[in-house]
């Protein structure tokens, strides 16, 4: 198994920090079915492929990531 030092799953937080967003603009994006989510639990978590997809996807599109509040 080969370990990038990133995590594989992150928590909301993490996941907002990534994206340059706020909490509440990630967890829009999770409302909207544009960034898919697992829950592990009671915890949510984002796979960091998700998150890769997601900005491909905005690159792809010319939008900027930083669109949600």
């Amino acid at each position: 198994m080969v370990t990038t030092g990133r995590p594989g799953l992150y928590d909301p937080l993490g996941a907002a920090k990534y994206l340059g967003i706020s909490r509440t603009g990630l967890f829009e994006l999770l409302k909207a079915g544009e960034l898919p989510s697992v829950k592990i639990g009671r915890l949510r978590r984002i796979p960091a492929s998700a998150l890769d997809d997601y900005i491909t996807r905005l690159q792809a599109a010319g939008e900027p990531a930083a669109q949600v509040s």
